[in-house]
């Protein structure tokens, strides 16, 4: 072999193994993720940088980032709690990662009247904590936050514009077997399991689908916020998130 064929052997096996770390990191620990739409606010943001956890619910063909493993199913399976925020691809184009919190597990009927959250017959509890004034094309909108308690005690916040949204009333869904019913926490901006996925939306999540639980935000990237302009850092910094705890 020649010095410079063996030079680029040497080289090539160090970036090789490099490389295949970090694919094994990827697939076997946890995967970074970047929120696209504020379908989770005020819980995730638009630009938060995500790790999902990948070992929480264990492995399935979706869990390397390169493609996909020939392989049915779950290995080392465990199942979500309700409450959970995860990362998934999409049953009707596995080609795209959302994320959403998991409201409905296997067996479960889930129901929106009147903006209301009913999770088998029984109405979730939600108590408003404040207002807060977005702008959407140029119109000032009023948003009411509110803490709902899902059944098991888990609390998380919501928004809601209000209580006559599209989406504010649904039929009862029944969660089937191995399959999940996803919402955002941002409830009139948010295309999940209320709709179908045969009508463009989410429907039901297979269990093969779900990537990996959130648990924490690294940091985000306000989109707004220019990094090259130092009259803007003290504002950006204030959107950084830095190690932010996801419930």
């Amino acid at each position: 072999m020649s010095r410079t064929l063996s030079f680029l052997w040497r080289e090539g096996k160090g970036v090789a193994l490099a490389l295949a770390l970090v694919l094994v990191v990827r697939t076997v620990a946890a995967e970074p993720y970047t929120v696209p739409t504020p379908s989770m606010v005020p819980t995730l943001m638009v630009g938060d940088k995500l790790v999902a956890s990948k070992y929480a619910y264990g492995y399935s063909r979706y869990s390397t980032p390169i493609g996909e493993f020939p392989m049915k199913g779950r290995m080392l399976d465990s199942a979500p709690e309700r409450g959970d925020v995860i990362v998934f691809r999409l049953p009707r184009d596995t080609s795209v990662t959302y994320v959403k919190r998991v409201i409905g597990l296997p067996g479960d009927t889930v129901q929106m009247k009147e903006g209301r959250l009913f999770i088998n017959g029984r109405m979730t509890e939600r108590r408003e904590t404040g207002t807060m004034v977005t702008e959407i094309g140029g119109r000032s909108f009023t948003l009411h936050h509110y803490i709902e308690t899902l059944p098991g005690g888990r609390d998380h916040d919501v928004i809601e514009m209000s209580d006559e949204d599209t989406l504010d009333n649904t039929p009862e869904f029944t969660v089937p077997a191995g399959q999940y019913f996803m919402m955002g926490d941002n409830r009139d901006d948010s295309l999940d399991s209320r709709v179908a996925a045969v009508a463009g939306g989410v429907g039901m999540v297979p269990a093969e689908n779900l990537v990996g639980r959130v648990d924490m935000v690294l940091y985000s990237h306000d989109p707004e916020a220019a990094w090259w302009n130092p009259a803007g850092w003290r504002d950006l910094a204030k959107h950084l998130r830095l190690f932010t705890q996801i419930s």
